[in-house]
């Protein structure tokens, strides 16, 4: 960053002292011009003459108004223009006292809009010009009242025109960075539309395929014993098929990947085969957890497994968060006839917001509503129980704490020929 960029944020962040500076200019000035002599023999010429003691007290009131015209530009302005008021009929010879008024002039025309401007600038030129043509010691035609009617209009004009300029330079930048989101947002939603069209076609390439393998093994099954040969025909066409839907998915899961993507896990999906290992880390973490089986010889599909994995991780978690110091939890899978009911159970007490946790949601159902990691806990649950044909009940316990309940089926149902896939 070059020394006139730097200088240039320092005083965008330090404007006040920008303005005492400029103050402090003007004041000099004002007090310079205060010695000029615009009537000598030879035209203006310098003179030894010293302001009296209320132009001096003036001017440097007018300077001092000056500091604060950002922070409100219409009192500065009326201040100023009192003060050069008192100095146009009571000094002569005058001091530019006026000056200051031009200077809170500019400034609110280039803060406010044009109609303010307008009604503002004609009325300081008017009063001031007419104070100065009537009441002051000079001709109502010397240069010196025209030249008050000539300052505060160039800077009326002067501070509309720098709004004006500012105002173009914002609509250009609003509208550019506009443009740009605009077709930042076309890019999204093109990208989106077609990975949903390749979704879609790959919806229905592995479908076709995976109806094939189905048909192909069912004739496979039936010809096994009586006809071999067409037994094995009908499994080179399910290899094939089954091939054919890999290719078809390698692919189309390539496009749909990005390139800031991270690879795909190769380890399995975690099931109730990793039950132990999960309630060991909640119980390293503090909280006591008692896990009870009566699956045994159950294999569930992988789909179903992966569901009461994640219920069980999901309901721990919230109980771990929510239930309170001291709460314990206790897990139960139990196969029941087609189904597996996987069953979440605390005892805290919950950390509400009124005495004790009186009247709140308790334990693991406090995560009903999103919480600082932006997740719905029991909606994502339902959603997938729901998603493999179970059910997922959650609410609180009879004397207190909460209980999460899943029903999974123990096989997946087997689409009939013509089923939608």
């Amino acid at each position: 960053m070059s020394t006139l960029e730097r200088t240039r944020d320092w005083l965008r962040d330090h404007r006040l002292a920008l303005d005492a500076a400029l103050a402090a200019g003007v004041l000099v000035a004002m007090v310079a011009g205060s010695f000029a002599e615009s009537h000598g023999a030879g035209g203006t010429t310098w003179s030894a003459r010293t302001p009296d003691v209320l132009s001096l007290a003036l001017m440097g009131l007018g300077a001092a108004a000056l500091v604060f015209r950002r922070r409100a530009p219409m009192t500065v302005l009326a201040a100023t223009v009192g003060f050069s008021l008192v100095e146009l009929v009571t000094a002569d010879p005058r001091a530019p006292v006026a000056m200051s008024a031009v200077v809170a002039l500019y400034t609110v025309a280039s803060t406010t809009d044009r109609p303010t401007t307008w009604r503002v600038g004609l009325l300081t030129m008017t009063v001031l010009t007419a104070v100065a043509m009537l009441a002051g010691p000079l001709p109502w035609y010397a240069q010196d009242n025209l030249g008050v009617f000539a300052w505060t209009g160039m800077a009326a004009a002067a501070g509309d025109a720098v709004r004006s300029r500012r105002a173009f330079v914002h609509a250009i930048k609003e509208r550019a960075l506009r443009a740009e989101r605009t077709r930042e947002e076309e890019a999204r939603r093109r990208v989106a539309e077609e990975r949903l069209r390749i979704a879609r076609d790959l919806h229905d390439v592995v479908a076709h395929h995976i109806a094939l393998v189905n048909v192909q093994a069912g004739v496979a099954a039936h010809v096994m014993d009586k006809r071999p040969d067409q037994a094995k025909e009908a499994l080179a066409h399910v290899r094939e098929a089954s091939r054919s839907a890999l290719n078809e998915l390698r692919a189309t899961v390539g496009l749909l990947r990005q390139s800031g993507d991270p690879e795909a896990p190769t380890e399995p999906a975690p099931g109730l085969a990793r039950l132990d290992e999960l309630a060991d880390t909640f119980r390293n973490a503090g909280l006591p957890v008692e896990v009870a089986r009566s699956d045994s010889g159950t294999a569930l599909p992988a789909a179903a497994d992966l569901a009461a994995y994640r219920v069980i991780q999901e309901a721990l978690t919230n109980v771990r968060k929510h239930a309170g110091p001291g709460a314990k939890a206790e897990v139960s899978v139990v196969r029941v006839g087609p189904v597996v009911e996987v069953t979440v159970l605390d005892n805290g007490p919950g950390q509400g917001d009124g005495p004790d946790g009186a009247g709140q949601d308790t334990g693991a159902g406090q995560d009903t509503e999103p919480d600082e990691g932006g997740g719905h806990g029991l909606l994502g649950m339902r959603e997938r129980v729901t998603a493999i044909g179970g059910s997922c009940t959650a609410g609180p316990r009879y004397g207190g704490g909460f209980r999460v309940h899943a029903i999974l089926p123990v096989k997946n149902r087997t689409p009939a020929l013509g089923d939608p896939v």
